[in-house]
């Protein structure tokens, strides 16, 4: 296993640092309810063994076991997150599974220091990354023609589902840096994608969005 590299810390990035520091501990409880949408962006993925995924915000390494699993020893994740309180306990995570195939990279998705191209990505509730089209640029410059990506998160319900929305909103002002562009979050992401299929979970308030990289 690597230990976390660095990478240029864009100064927009200290709010958000400040609170994953703050939800670190309680982090794996908080995203419990989500882990099936976890297991059905993974399963999106086409994963063979022996590829290589991006997991781009990895957090504490959640999806690193189902991961783990379809890719096994041959293969090789590449964890990227900003916050080394989070890292911490992927590295906690990594050690207790014995993993020796996973590097993290401690820095933002847009300038992390990433190396070759990927078989695939991951985006889970990666809000602010999918509205930056330089993290985006950069993270999809690493990926093959044809890798498989996959993100999930939050979006607005249609408006008479009031209920739905209150949950997002609420989610949404806990976890991003911006409400902007919930109304249709992947489609930065889509627009570099092909067979681009979006589904919607939880009663319109979560996406779930698969595609390719375009071939061109």
């Amino acid at each position: 296993m690597a230990m976390p590299s660095g990478g240029r810390r864009p100064p927009d990035l200290s709010a958000a640092l400040l609170q994953y520091r703050r939800r670190a501990d309680r982090y794996d409880l908080e995203l419990l309810p989500f882990e099936p949408l976890r297991g059905e962006a993974i399963a999106q993925l086409d994963l063979h063994d022996g590829d290589t995924v991006l997991d781009v915000g990895c957090g504490t390494g959640l999806s690193f076991e189902a991961l783990e699993q379809r890719i096994g020893p041959r293969g090789h994740i590449v964890g990227v997150d900003p916050s080394p309180d989070m890292l911490v306990r992927a590295v906690e995570r990594i050690t207790a599974h014995h993993w020796r195939n996973v590097e993290l990279v401690r820095a933002g998705a847009a300038d992390a220091p990433l190396q070759g191209r990927a078989d695939a990505a991951l985006f889970h509730f990666t809000h602010d990354v999918l509205r930056d089209p330089a993290a985006l640029g950069h993270v999809l410059a690493h990926l093959k023609p044809g890798a498989h990506v996959a993100a999930t998160g939050l979006q607005w319900a249609p408006p008479w589902m009031v209920a739905t929305n209150a949950f997002v909103l609420g989610a949404a002002l806990y976890s991003v840096s911006s409400l902007d562009g919930l109304d249709c979050p992947w489609d930065r992401l889509a627009s570099h994608l092909d067979d681009v299929h979006v589904q919607s979970a939880w009663m319109g308030g979560i996406y779930i969005l698969s595609g390719r990289v375009a071939m061109h």
